[in-house]
């Protein structure tokens, strides 16, 4: 059976000199019924392309090559980026990449966009249909917000990214406006795509076991969503909530682009007294698109 249980992975790591790196987020998801929970979610297909971010020592990526996607891991850890190699040498549909799944703060590195690309080429030649971009992965806290913003606004986008996260960054994601959680990636995801909750997962689910809780997510992004220019979306909502307890009027007033924009915001019905964290996802689509006017006239 796929899936490796706690006595396996202590064995994996011992074999090695190894043991779970707080500097990198290495908390083991052990619970099994919860990783199938998350693949079944995913609802996989041999078509698929599958990026998993923090394989670790494969116990998702065995379940996820069991379901039949190619499968595309990038793995910080060049002790368990061994581990995985050995494990999955002869697994044609497995590419690692030991490297940060970040090239910068927040962008995906070029090189696993490439191999994503690749492997969605050869899955396109087999089956004759396009290929889907998924990420089923058990996030490490360090990257799981910028790499969810990249995910929901690159091209080609993502049909879906199903995901274990810390409890506070989930809060984050369905936030509702004024709310003390409500911030970029609260308006960002609502306006690019639809969030469920799968799961509570308890510290016990894992180990090392955290201090926090997590939860498991699904995201659907949006095959048309109502702003074609999402990057551009995401730093305008990322500048203003810089300054989130000020006015839009002040914040907008160190801008190049301020006269403009505080145009943009009057057009939008939006009042330049109001504060970042009390402007809806929709308000936010309005300034944005009316900005955009104003900037190509």
């Amino acid at each position: 059976m796929a899936g490796q249980t706690l006595s396996e992975i202590r064995a994996l790591l011992a074999g090695r000199g190894l043991s779970p790196r707080h500097r990198f987020g290495q908390n083991f998801l052990i619970d099994l019924n919860l990783m199938r929970k998350l693949v079944h979610a995913a609802a996989l297909t041999a078509d698929d392309v599958v990026l998993e971010v923090g394989p670790g020592t494969g116990s998702l990526t065995e379940l996820l090559l069991e379901a039949g996607p190619r499968v595309v891991a990038v793995e910080i850890d060049r002790g368990l980026a061994g581990i995985l190699t050995d494990r999955f040498a002869d697994r044609p549909r497995f590419t690692l990449h030991n490297c940060d799944v970040l090239a910068g703060k927040n962008e995906i590195a070029p090189n696993l966009i490439a191999a994503l690309e690749d492997a969605r080429a050869r899955s396109e030649n087999s089956s004759g249909s396009a290929a889907a971009l998924k990420l089923v992965a058990n996030l490490p806290y360090q990257v799981a917000t910028p790499l969810l913003l990249e995910l929901l606004c690159r091209t080609p986008r993502f049909a879906l990214l199903a995901f274990t996260i810390q409890k506070e960054v989930a809060d984050r994601l369905t936030a509702e406006t004024g709310t003390a959680d409500y911030g970029p990636i609260s308006v960002i995801v609502r306006i690019a795509s639809t969030v469920e909750l799968l799961a509570d997962v308890a510290p016990a689910a894992f180990w090392p076991r955290p201090k926090v809780e997590s939860a498991m997510m699904i995201m659907r992004p949006i095959r048309n969503p109502p702003i074609d220019d999402l990057i551009g979306f995401a730093a305008l909502v990322r500048s203003a909530f810089l300054h989130r307890r000020q006015m839009l009027r002040r914040i907008v007033a160190r801008w190049d682009n301020a006269t403009a924009a505080i145009t943009a915001l009057e057009e939008s019905g939006i009042d330049s007294a109001a504060r970042p964290q009390d402007i809806c996802p929709d308000a936010w689509r309005r300034w944005h698109q009316s900005l955009r006017a104003a900037e190509r006239t």
